[in-house]
C-alpha cells in the first residue's frame, strides 16, 4: 500500500507541474500591423447576399463587430450611420458584423435604426473568433491592402473629427 501511496503523490505532483506551466496555444491578438482575416457572410436583410473581405480588397473597410442587445452597441450606431454618410462617397466600406443568433432580431434593429451600410449575420461567431472580437462593440480600421490599421475596443463617436481625419488620411494614402 505504501508503494502505491508514493506512484499516487509522484503522479499528483506532475499532474500539478503540468498544469501550472502550460499553456494553450492561444493565437497572438489581430491587432495593427495583422492581416485581417477572410470571410464571406450573409447580408441583413437582404438574405441571398453576401459580402466577403476579398471583395473589398483595395478599399479602406471599417469592420464593427456588435450585437443587439449590446446597448453601446446600439448607442454607437448612429454615429456609424452618419460616418457612412460622410465618407461612402470617398471610399469608405462600413460593414457591421451582428453576432445575434436569430436574425429576426437583427433585421428588426435595421429597420428601427435605418442603417444604410452593410450589416452582416455571424450568428454561430466563426468571424467574430477568428477576429478575437470578444467585448462588443470592437472595430477594425483596414486599409486597401487588407491590413489593420488599428483596433477600437468599446463605442466611439465615430463622426467625431478625431476618427474622420484619421479614416479621410487612409483614404487619400497618406497613412492613419
Amino acid at each position: 500500500m505504501r508503494g502505491g501511496a508514493g506512484l499516487l503523490a509522484v503522479a499528483v505532483g506532475i499532474a500539478v507541474l503540468f498544469a501550472l506551466t502550460f499553456r494553450p496555444s492561444v493565437p497572438d491578438p489581430l491587432g495593427r500591423g495583422s492581416v485581417a482575416p477572410g470571410f464571406s457572410l450573409p447580408r441583413v436583410p437582404d438574405a441571398g447576399a453576401a459580402v466577403s473581405l476579398d471583395s473589398l480588397r483595395g478599399q479602406v473597410v471599417l469592420l464593427n463587430f456588435w450585437a443587439t442587445w449590446c446597448k453601446p452597441c446600439e448607442e454607437e450606431m448612429p454615429a456609424m450611420q452618419r460616418l457612412h454618410d460622410a465618407l461612402a462617397s470617398e471610399g469608405l466600406v462600413l460593414v457591421a458584423v451582428s453576432a445575434d443568433e436569430g436574425r429576426e432580431e437583427v433585421e428588426d434593429f435595421v429597420r428601427r435604426h435605418a442603417l444604410r451600410f452593410p450589416i452582416l449575420w455571424d450568428a454561430e461567431r466563426r468571424v467574430a473568433e477568428a477576429y478575437q472580437a470578444l467585448r462588443f462593440p470592437e472595430t477594425l480600421l483596414i486599409d486597401r491592402d487588407g491590413i489593420v490599421v488599428e483596433r477600437y475596443i468599446g463605442p466611439r463617436e465615430w463622426d467625431s473629427p478625431l476618427y474622420v481625419s484619421r479614416i479621410r488620411r487612409l483614404l487619400s494614402g497618406d497613412g492613419a
